[in-house]
């Protein structure tokens, strides 16, 4: 077996019917939530099966087969579910006309140097936290403390894991921040 990969998180209840609202955090939503398909909860506990999936008002919606009512959705609230990375085969192709574009894993971002644009070190990506709000890359600076860097394309505009880096473009104060 693999290690876990994180591709979403329940949040809310949506409904009567058992559905529940989905954080997603894969680049194949459409594979990973299809019919049948067997999550695994990161806490532990029986593994979801999707019963069924559908996007609206921008949110992914799932029913998991065996739940069925509002109350019993509600009790998932939180649940972060997980596949194991055997079993995950390949990221989305960023030059793929019907990928949602360029994708990467936490294992795939862990480890590499961040640098400015002129080639400064700014330290190495210990963590991908995950929010609400999106994902920030922790990078830990050479002297202690870490760096807290949105991970967005205007401010991480290269990723190069087999030159084992990245670059951070950061606005002026974002990395002053302590």
């Amino acid at each position: 077996m693999g290690e876990a990969i994180v591709v979403g998180r329940v949040g809310k209840a949506h409904g009567v019917r058992g559905d529940v609202t989905v954080d997603v955090r894969t680049d194949l939503p459409d594979r990973r939530f299809a019919p049948g398909e067997r999550l695994d909860r990161s806490g532990g506990g029986p593994a979801l099966v999707i019963e069924g999936s559908r996007w609206h008002s921008g949110r992914l919606l799932v029913r998991f087969e065996g739940v069925a009512d509002r109350n019993t959705a509600e009790s998932l609230r939180g649940v972060v579910l997980t596949i194991d990375a055997d079993l995950a085969g390949e990221a989305a192709d960023p030059d793929d006309p019907d990928s949602a574009g360029e994708f990467w894993w936490d294992r795939d971002l862990v480890g590499l140097r961040a640098v400015t644009p002129d080639g400064q070190p700014l330290g190495e990506v210990t963590d991908v936290v995950h929010t609400a709000a999106g994902e920030l890359l922790a990078i830990g600076r050479p002297g202690g403390g870490e760096h807290l860097v949105p991970f967005v394309r205007d401010i991480v505009p290269t990723v190069d894991p087999t030159g084992g880096r990245l670059v951070v473009d950061a606005p002026p104060g974002l990395l002053d921040l302590e």
